[in-house]
């Protein structure tokens, strides 16, 4: 189980973000592909033709909305919102949407875009860091979600705390993240270069969370903060073809960057050579938990008891 530490507010794990997101490399690749959207899509399984994009993007942001299973007029957070997609394409299905990001220059795109749409009764948009929400009050929200974005976490048992503290007795939560081999105990067959590249990419990335997402400890974490009914998805193969997609885009000039010796310069051009090699070895997978705050103290699963928690 991984252990949980005292929080401290992380200056460099948020500079590591903000590098990662404002370097050309991010703005330009995540603009040209995925038309700003910070998260993977959705495909059916054995997809070999990932087109139109747009579509899957929609389809898993369609997908995240099931999963909260949460009535329209539902009030919910968006924890690490980016510039906004996933909050509008909520709001659009009828949930309000408190957006928050540490990143400036996604809640001022954000902002613009929430604006450009009307949206402005349904969304809210505004700096905030998910390790302190005290702005937030207590049982405020229907529910709250991530979308890839527990990942920069330099805390997660703070965050998702803080995360239990303003949702709502009986609210859901929904978190779209990674998890992957343990790092410093790699399979035997693993080479060495991959686990180096694994490492350097998420510390390139602002990826503060990557040892606390060996795989199995987020939800453990997520039940040590009190949540009942924790389940646990693979979502792999339903993003496989756009890692495919990277990979192809991003070889050759990876060859020529590996040559240089220029990776710490280009971490999503690696990132899509080494992320779908690891993944097509099964050393890292896209996990999609749910779970539910206790409606009371001793109802259902209990804050001291033993919870549920299920894989599929």
């Amino acid at each position: 189980m991984a252990a949980q530490k005292q929080y401290q507010y992380d200056l460099p794990a948020f500079a590591s973000v903000q590098r990662y997101y404002d370097a050309w490399e991010s703005r330009v690749g995540y603009h040209a592909l995925l038309g700003g959207t910070r998260h993977f899509g959705y495909w059916a399984p054995g997809t070999i033709w990932p087109f139109p994009l747009s579509a899957a993007l929609r389809r898993m942001e369609d997908r995240l909305w099931e999963s909260l299973d949460l009535p329209a007029g539902s009030t919910v957070l968006d924890a690490g919102c980016g510039i906004g997609h996933v909050a509008l394409h909520l709001a659009h299905k009828g949930f309000r949407v408190r957006a928050i990001d540490i990143t400036e220059n996604h809640v001022r795109w954000a902002q613009e875009e929430v604006k450009r749409q009307g949206m402005q009764r349904m969304v809210s948009v505004s700096w905030g860091d998910y390790h302190n929400l005290d702005g937030m009050a207590d049982e405020s929200f229907d529910g709250v979600y991530t979308m890839e974005t527990l990942f920069h976490s330099s805390d997660p048992a703070k965050a998702v705390s803080e995360i239990y503290r303003v949702l709502k007795p009986g609210g859901h939560i929904v978190f779209h993240e990674y998890d992957h081999i343990d790092a410093t105990k790699p399979p035997p067959d693993c080479p060495p270069d991959l686990v180096e590249a694994i490492i350097r990419i998420n510390t390139t990335a602002g990826g503060a969370g990557f040892h606390s997402f060996d795989r199995g400890d987020l939800p453990h974490i997520i039940e040590d903060q009190g949540f009942a009914d924790v389940t646990a998805h693979d979502l792999t193969e339903n993003i496989r073809p756009l890692m495919r997609l990277f990979w192809v885009i991003a070889y050759v000039p990876y060859l020529l960057i590996r040559l240089l010796g220029l990776q710490l310069y280009f971490v999503n051009t690696e990132s899509g050579v080494q992320g779908y090699r690891a993944l097509k070895r099964g050393y890292w997978r896209y996990m999609v938990y749910t779970a539910r705050k206790p409606a009371t103290r001793d109802g259902g699963a209990n804050i001291d008891g033993a919870r549920q928690r299920r894989v599929e």
